[in-house]
């Protein structure tokens, strides 16, 4: 018997998101990217929302055009003549970054420092972007590893979140923990609530802090042990033994909190400081170097001079106190791509559900929206995806 595969008509053109510079999105017609014999092209279901994203749209980190989103899944429509784990109609989440796994950084596990990791391998056009935000996207060889197919009874919008878990797991093993340890989140926006659900499920006890305190509630929904005003940690009774923290909102002011916390041989992870400064430009009055802070400036598309409105306060390090009381300052960056099948476990079997964590829903049209709600987020908002074709 002569099995047919499926079929999709596959058009010459598309519609895309493109960015064509700072806070400048524009809905355009491009042309459907063409693959190669080792290649998938992938109809976009669904993609998420990115801080650094938002980060290269709000700052011209990059040069235009660019076709963003790489937090992606579709089904494939079209397969090279050489692919042979991958059928057309398979349902799948995207991995725009594989390492190497030879180099000096991949021997060390920084997957994220790799030369191979850094080149993108999911495009919709123009330089490779992620293209998440595009009806059809071109899925390059060296990163079909990392494509994991979506089990019948998960939907597309659970296999977009695989790549932000990843980050979030990655970053846990980084602290490298004791069951039982007591463990400081400071934020529970989408990011934070995936820590606090996570180092749960490893055994830790969670103290999750925010300044919201819808917020806590979910934590504790979430897993949390305790869950505290972050203005009101300092009322906690002296005896609270806190063994690492976990930041994960771009606040230098819950780093300061999170040294004075921790206790000797503690660890503080710093999660979403990732807008690069340069040394050139002094440290400001309030402590805070020109551009840094967490998306309070005014976002407005197609608007290249938003008026930045930064809170600021002042900041300083006590780097003996760090060294003799040898706590660990660590960063940890994007994903690990040897993690995904246990992302992928955790995820389809709703071990961490994802599914509460997704507040919004903007169709393609209006991708300009969902950036500028994930720039400025409200109390109601968490995680933004774009329903390109879902």
């Amino acid at each position: 018997m002569v099995k047919i595969s499926r079929v999709f008509a596959i058009p010459k053109t598309m519609r895309a998101v493109v960015y064509r510079g700072v806070n400048d999105l524009r809905l355009e017609t491009v042309p459907v990217p063409r693959i190669g014999a080792n290649e998938l092209l992938v109809k976009v279901a669904v993609c998420g929302v990115c801080p650094t994203d938002i980060k290269k749209i709000h700052y011209g980190t990059v040069p235009p055009p660019r076709i963003f989103g790489h937090e992606t899944a579709g089904m494939i429509v079209k397969v090279g003549a050489r692919i042979k784990n991958f059928r057309i109609g398979d349902r799948v989440a995207l991995h725009h970054h594989v390492p190497c796994l030879d180099c000096h950084y991949c021997r060390h596990h920084a997957f994220a420092q790799c030369v191979t990791y850094k080149r993108t391998g999911i495009t919709a056009g123009f330089e490779p972007a992620g293209g998440g935000y595009a009806e059809y996207v071109r899925v390059m060889d060296f990163v079909l590893p990392g494509v994991v197919k979506i089990p019948a009874k998960n939907s597309f919008e659970e296999g977009a979140m695989l790549e932000p878990v990843n980050t979030v797991l990655k970053a846990v093993k980084r602290l490298n923990l004791l069951r039982g340890d007591t463990v400081l989140v400071a934020g529970q926006g989408p990011i934070g609530l995936m820590f606090t659900r996570l180092l749960k499920i490893a055994g830790m006890k969670v103290l999750a802090t925010d300044l919201l305190a819808s917020r806590l509630k979910l934590a504790k929904k979430f897993g949390a042990h305790r869950a505290v005003l972050a203005n009101q940690l300092s009322t906690l009774d002296s005896e609270l033994r806190i063994d690492a923290a976990i930041i994960a909102v771009p606040s230098d002011a819950a780093v300061q909190q999170a040294l004075q916390l921790v206790r000797g041989a503690g660890k503080i992870l710093l999660f979403a400081h990732t807008k690069r400064q340069s040394l050139a430009h002094p440290i400001g009055e309030g402590g805070r170097r020109p551009g840094e802070g967490n998306f309070n400036s005014k976002f407005k598309i197609q608007n290249s001079s938003p008026n930045s409105q930064l809170s600021t306060f002042n900041f300083q390090l006590d780097l003996a106190s760090i060294c003799l009381d040898e706590k660990d300052l660590i960063g940890s960056y994007s994903s690990d791509f040897t993690l995904q099948r246990e992302v992928a476990r955790l995820v389809f079997s709703r071990q961490l559900d994802v599914r509460p964590l997704i507040t919004h829903r903007f169709p393609l049209a209006e991708t300009s929206d969902a950036i500028t709600l994930a720039a400025r987020p409200t109390e109601a908002s968490l995680k933004i995806l774009v329903n390109v074709c879902g």
